[in-house]
């Protein structure tokens, strides 16, 4: 299998697609592409990116492609078992599905107002009214899906699946951020922080030579 990711200092979607793919257990080819470059729209126009008009992260599986961060989860799940990302139970399950499809299709202003810069930790602003409330429905769900199903574990089902690799970016802008929290999400963001995937994605960021202004200032 081949990955095609942006920048792991910026790019959300792309993390995704790499969790879930390092969560497989399968072996694949990680191929980063620098966002925005000189060579990007030429970049995008080529046969590979051809299926997701030019979107990252793309997975190719031979002749199989994926192209969403949440279908490769899915297809990933197919090939090594669904255990593997989500919850043997039918209401834990049903909940982190739901999650994980919340989180896909929502909190628009938390995403365009904060992007993701695991580089950086801005100083503390106030956040706009409707981050805010992206922020507190965050939290209700975190807190549903820990009451309910944690158990015993450090993560949103106990073991770390998919449900934890969508929101995975959000621990990040939390951080990047210093955004408000409740005082209960704190011991999950530095579980999903220092888990090994992400600690190999962060050290990864960190190596990176490539800068994008547009993604350098406070506030997006």
């Amino acid at each position: 299998m081949k990955l095609i990711i942006g920048n792991k200092a910026y790019s959300s979607w792309s993390l995704r697609g790499w969790l879930a793919c390092r969560q497989s257990g399968l072996p694949f080819e990680e191929v980063v592409v620098p966002l925005y470059d000189a060579d990007w729209d030429r970049r995008r126009e080529g046969a590979e990116f051809a299926p997701s008009s030019g979107k990252v992260p793309i997975l190719w599986d031979g002749e199989a492609v994926v192209w969403d961060s949440l279908a490769i989860v899915d297809y990933l799940a197919d090939k090594v078992g669904r255990e593997r990302f989500w919850p043997g139970d039918d209401a834990a399950r049903a909940m982190a599905r739901s999650m994980a499809a919340e989180m896909h299709s929502s909190f628009v202003a938390l995403r365009r107002k904060h992007s993701m810069n695991i580089r950086q930790i801005f100083p503390a602003q106030t956040p706009d009214d409707d981050v805010i409330v992206d922020l507190n429905r965050i939290m209700e769900l975190w807190a549903q899906a820990r009451a309910r199903f944690g158990g015993e574990g450090d993560f949103l089902f106990g073991a770390f699946g998919a449900a934890d690799i969508m929101f995975a970016p959000v621990v990040t802008r939390i951080v990047t951020y210093q955004l408000p929290v409740a005082r209960f999400a704190l011991p999950y963001m530095d579980a999903v922080l220092h888990h090994p995937f992400m600690q190999d994605w962060i050290a990864g960021a960190q190596e990176e030579e490539w800068v994008i202004e547009r993604f350098e200032q406070p506030v997006g």
